[in-house]
């Protein structure tokens, strides 16, 4: 393979792409085991990726969150107590694999020309917001317009490719997350074994986000204990345990619910599907596993009679106040004693272009 590079670069053209935050409403974390999960773009937050044209391909890396240079022992070790190892510069990387693998294998030509890639982010970190994939996300869609290839990759399969660049890296997750991000705004997503199977992606139904009611994020700045979130419920459904079977699949019924609820504007239901999704997810993964903190967010909310569950698999907090603005009010005066941040939930409405709609099925 010629690895020279591009001779002439394009000109000018700077392409920028901006990805939000995710916040699973109900049905989560069923869309790891076939299940169906309704989740929304959250504009509080986001990723944005920038491609530029250039001889080299270059990823350039964040001179935050993949710092290399150190005042001493004391600052790295800090460092990565706090940050961790990995910054976003691997998932650019992979991002890259794995789109140009899926062209390869899809007859998809791309022209010989080379770019370099940025990121910045102000997804706070450990939040269960999808801050990986929001990343991952915006450089799809940089390459996707840079290679003028937007309308040969379907809508549907794009979390798909999301999902692969990071399991990629060792991340685990489900599509829930990249199938919001990729749609934007509010959507009711089925993952039914079969249609999986079948056309390699769920069903995935827009909704209108103007008929949700006022929300509320509640998130801790530095989530010292996060649990394992993941515990052994993977392994236990795998073997058939009917406890982790028929709870993931009434966590997955409050989604099908929860849309009739939505389309119907029944609050009251909704603040109850949210709670039955937190004590379903507790009474499976344990409290060991979900952590001290993360349950305390969720407390915070129902002892002044909100509802609440995770936004993903912790560190966040959806909450709903079915009495308004005076049981907010309480809500924010109860974090602020907590040591918690909260803030309204703003929705970002759906961003699909006409070449992104003229790809989806049906």
């Amino acid at each position: 393979m010629d690895e020279s590079p591009s001779p002439s670069p394009r000109k000018g053209n700077e392409i920028e792409h901006k990805v939000y935050a995710r916040a699973g409403l109900l049905g989560n974390p069923s869309d790891v085991y076939y299940g169906r999960t309704i989740s929304f773009s959250l504009a509080n937050f986001w990723a944005t990726v920038k491609l530029q044209p250039s001889h080299h391909l270059i990823i350039t890396p964040h001179p935050t969150h993949d710092l290399v240079q150190f005042s001493g022992l004391d600052h790295l070790v800090k460092r990565l107590q706090t940050e961790g190892y990995y910054g976003g510069v691997r998932l650019l990387m992979s991002i890259c694999k794995i789109f140009y693998n899926y062209c390869n294998e899809n007859n998809i030509e791309l022209t010989k020309e080379n770019f370099t890639l940025s990121y910045d982010t102000n997804i706070p970190r450990q939040t269960g917001l999808s801050g990986s994939s929001a990343i991952v996300c915006a450089a799809l869609n940089c390459l996707l317009d840079f290679y003028r290839v937007r309308h040969l990759v379907k809508v549907e399969i794009r979390p798909d490719l999301i999902l692969s660049a990071e399991k990629e890296l060792g991340i685990i997750a489900g599509l829930q997350d990249r199938v919001a991000q990729v749609y934007g705004g509010l959507v009711y997503m089925d993952f039914t074994k079969d249609h999986l199977e079948k056309f390699g992606h769920g069903v995935y139904t827009p909704m209108d986000i103007s008929l949700l009611p006022p929300l509320q994020l509640i998130y801790a700045e530095n989530p010292s204990d996060s649990g394992k979130v993941h515990s052994t419920v993977r392994k236990r459904w795998l073997d058939g345990d009917e406890f982790i079977v028929s709870s993931m699949v009434e966590v997955a019924d409050l989604a099908l619910q929860g849309q009739t609820a939505i389309l119907e504007k029944d609050y009251s239901k909704l603040a109850d599907l949210m709670n039955r999704n937190f004590d379903l997810r507790r009474s499976m993964f344990g409290d060991d596993a979900l952590g001290s903190l993360n349950i305390e967010m969720v407390e915070v909310a129902r002892r002044v009679g909100a509802a609440s569950k995770f936004t993903g698999s912790g560190g966040a907090v959806v909450v709903f106040c079915p009495d308004g603005p005076s049981q907010v009010k309480l809500l924010e005066d109860a974090c602020k004693e907590a040591g918690f941040v909260i803030q309204p939930v703003k929705v970002v409405p759906s961003y699909l272009n006409e070449d992104d709609l003229k790809t989806l099925s049906g």
